[in-house]
């Protein structure tokens, strides 16, 4: 194994195991020395790769970020309809939160925040929500007249509850809640012709095969994220 490679697995590693202790302890009191072990490493091996633990925090929030540009890409490349893609958002957004712990620590590191945060993740997914509703709307599948500004608040306002809800009862990101939350959205929402034609539970080939939608032949679905090896430095 090249230096560089083990290097970045090392980082991965370190990432993973602080987001684990953040997302169990909080971020007070997360010790580098309990991050290091997780990682498998000495802490000189952490302090090579991040300064201070507000360093370590700042890279789960980025991996969090990077998660959230790759879903919304993802969705919109497998489904041309805007607001199926978005209904396909909210319901891999959850998987994520409920199965990635670099995501759900990333969430709550940075939407815990005292101080504003350069990085902003709500500001990250609304501009998600904002873009597909837009498209959604140039396709004719939104109410005419509808605020898509109030359409996108709301759906960021109960889909980022869900996530604060879900630190306490895991239950509020579940696939039925998620599904349950367009149920009650689309008769509001679509518009009145189009209602036939949208699938609350979201498409499968986006959802692990949790969705009700077929995959298109060819397709493959997005993968659940899985436990990383640790590596010894």
């Amino acid at each position: 194994m090249t230096r560089q490679l083990r290097s970045a697995r090392t980082r991965h590693a370190l990432i993973r195991s602080a987001a684990q202790s953040f997302d169990q302890l909080g971020y007070a009191q997360a010790k580098l020395a309990t991050i290091s072990a997780g990682a498998g490493v000495s802490t000189g091996a952490l302090h090579f790769h991040f300064e201070t633990k507000a360093a370590v925090a700042a890279a789960v929030e980025a991996e969090a970020s990077r998660a959230l540009c790759t879903l919304s890409q993802s969705v919109q490349r497998k489904n041309s309809q805007a607001l199926q893609a978005l209904i396909d958002a909210t319901h891999v957004l959850a998987r994520l939160l409920r199965q990635d712990v670099v995501v759900r620590a990333g969430f709550q590191l940075n939407c815990g925040a005292l101080q504003r945060p350069e990085l902003d993740l709500r500001r990250q997914w609304m501009d998600c929500v904002r873009e597909m509703l837009g498209q959604a709307e140039a396709q004719g599948a939104v109410e005419p007249g509808s605020s898509l500004e109030g359409l996108a608040a709301m759906i960021v306002g109960v889909t980022v509850g869900f996530e604060v809800l879900a630190r306490d009862d895991a239950s509020w990101l579940s696939h039925e809640s998620i599904a349950g939350l367009w149920r009650t959205l689309l008769p509001r929402l679509a518009a009145t012709d189009t209602l036939g034609r949208w699938e609350p539970s979201g498409a499968t080939v986006l959802t692990g095969g949790e969705g009700a939608g077929p995959a298109q032949a060819g397709e493959r679905a997005i993968p659940t994220p899985q436990p990383q090896p640790q590596p010894q430095l």
